[in-house]
């Protein structure tokens, strides 16, 4: 494992990665500067960055997040929802072939390890709110 610490326009952003891709990403205003070698972390840094001037919509960089296999189904879910766009949780779990599971859904976005880069902020309540 190999983590990096870098600056964005949201503050200071702590990575980490393995051989596979990003494992996890959060945001520490707290902890100083780091950068291990990792090409996952350097495409991600980069990335990053083009997102947050305008000129990037997707990422490319290698993902491996750490969950149970219902969360990694709610997360690849979440990957594939257009920039701009938005679903519902109640859509999410029926595009995972869970109807019912709304809530399950909301908790796996809830726990999604690597935020933005993994869209849970284009999951919406079915009333148009920001849910739970």
């Amino acid at each position: 494992m190999a983590k990096s610490i870098f600056e964005t326009p949201l503050g200071r952003v702590v990575a980490v990665a393995d051989d596979k891709g990003i494992c996890s990403l959060d945001f520490d205003e707290v902890v100083p500067l780091l950068h291990e070698e990792n090409r996952h972390l350097i495409q991600l840094e980069k990335e990053l960055l083009e997102y947050f001037i305008g000129e990037r919509k997707t990422f490319d960089v290698c993902l491996n997040p750490h969950g149970t296999p219902f969360q990694r189904a709610a997360w690849r879910i979440l990957c594939d929802i257009p920039y701009g766009s938005v679903i519902s949780y109640t859509q999410e779990a029926q595009m995972l072939s869970h109807p019912k599971a709304v809530r399950a859904v909301a908790n796996a976005n809830g726990k999604n390890p690597i935020p933005i880069i993994i869209p849970c902020h284009r999951v919406i309540a079915k009333g148009g709110g920001i849910g739970g």
